[in-house]
């Protein structure tokens, strides 16, 4: 198969390495089926991948250049997609966030990254949040640098439930 080369297409439509294609006339709930297959697929792969290099490593030896040269990744990202894959059991994986969330944490201990990855997903962080937070917890603050709790509020987005802070000139009523 040739790269571009979609799959046999189904009712919903049809996958290749460059595009997917939609099925003629699918439905909403046909398309929000597969935008959530698409989704989990594209949050998973990298574990994936971490998991498959780290069996090959585990069971042949180093192989990072034959890894990089069957999946067509280099292999310093595939060094990294292993290194976070290695520190993060699978245990302690969220399926609710993102392999950048546990990347953020993987340098912690298990404890530590249990309790960062249980704030991220309860209060719905960003990786940009994620790593402000710990950085802000490295230095032993609380608060970003030059900022107090009187300068800003937490608001919460009333569709996605996400906490953010703002400064409070900038709160809306």
């Amino acid at each position: 198969m040739s790269a571009g080369h979609a799959e046999a297409p189904s009712r919903v439509g049809a996958a290749s390495s460059v595009a997917w294609t939609p099925g003629k006339n699918i439905d909403v709930r046909d398309w929000v089926r597969t935008g959530k297959r698409l989704g989990a697929m594209t949050r998973c792969s990298q574990w994936w991948l971490g998991d498959w290099v780290r069996y090959g490593t585990g069971r042949w030896g180093e192989k990072y250049k034959e890894a990089a040269r069957i999946s067509g990744y280099d292999v310093k990202t595939l060094r990294n997609i292993a290194y976070v894959a290695e520190q993060i059991e699978v245990s302690r994986r969220r399926d609710t966030l993102t392999w950048s969330h546990h990347a953020e944490v993987c340098g912690l201990e298990p404890e530590d990254q249990d309790r960062w990855l249980d704030q991220a997903a309860s209060q719905r962080m960003s990786v940009a949040d994620l790593r402000i937070e710990l950085r802000g917890a490295r230095r032993g603050e609380d608060e970003p640098a030059g900022r107090s709790k009187a300068d800003s509020k937490i608001v919460e987005c009333p569709e996605c439930k996400h906490r953010f802070e703002m400064p409070v000139g900038e709160v809306g009523s």
